[in-house]
């Protein structure tokens, strides 16, 4: 017996599409795997080169010198100076940022060299302490901290007076409690700190740069 009319399945009631949500629905789907390509184009390009494991050229420039260097991509920038370039001026204490000792100037800002790659020094200014002076003239820091006796064993010099130097640089005027917060993360076990703040200001007043210094 065939079934009537009222017995068969009613079939399921699709959604209605209009041509404007066709379109619509189109053009979203495309804009969104353009945008999806152009997402994975950018990170592509943006991807920094891979370094290592072996050593790799690297240039870099120290005090006021273009040097040229194979280095492993994990040495620090206060291991080139040293072991590669002989500029054992800076001093390596702590090891990992806490001490000062090894501070350097990265164009002109004061920068601890054991925490930094020496890969990311590249395209900066390197000054470390054997290039503060002019020649044979001293920067007033260094000079002041000779007069006011701002020194005893001498590790944490070298980094002490780049981070004051710096601030005298930067600001001429600078007070005591400048000179204290710029060698607030300096460990000097001598303690050495009064005639360090004396040196400082003596070096501001007298005018904080080497003669011809630009």
């Amino acid at each position: 017996m065939a079934p009537s009319d009222d017995d068969s399945d009613p079939k399921p009631q699709l959604p209605r599409l209009s041509r404007r949500a066709f379109f619509q629905g189109a053009g979203a789907s495309a804009l969104t795997a353009t945008l999806a390509q152009s997402v994975a184009e950018a990170a592509t390009a943006a991807a920094p080169a891979v370094l290592g494991p072996e050593p790799s050229p690297l240039s870099l420039s120290v005090n006021g010198r273009t040097v040229s260097l194979q280095v492993d991509p994990a040495t620090t920038l206060a291991e080139v100076l040293r072991n590669q370039l002989g500029m054992t001026g800076t001093k390596v204490g702590c090891d990992r940022g806490a001490c000062s000792a090894c501070t350097v100037w990265l164009d002109g800002e004061v920068a601890a060299s054991c925490m930094t790659l020496a890969y990311d020094a590249r395209g900066w200014k390197v000054t470390t302490i054997e290039g503060l002076a002019r020649g044979d003239e001293l920067h007033p820091v260094q000079r002041a901290f000779v007069e006011n006796d701002a020194l005893q064993c001498g590790f944490c010099t070298p980094g002490m007076v780049m981070s004051c130097a710096a601030l005298v640089e930067r600001n001429p005027k600078c007070t005591l409690e400048d000179v204290k917060q710029a060698v607030s993360g300096h460990l000097c076990r001598c303690g050495t700190y009064p005639n360090v703040f004396k040196a400082t200001l003596a070096a501001a007043k007298g005018g904080g740069k080497p003669k011809g210094n630009s």
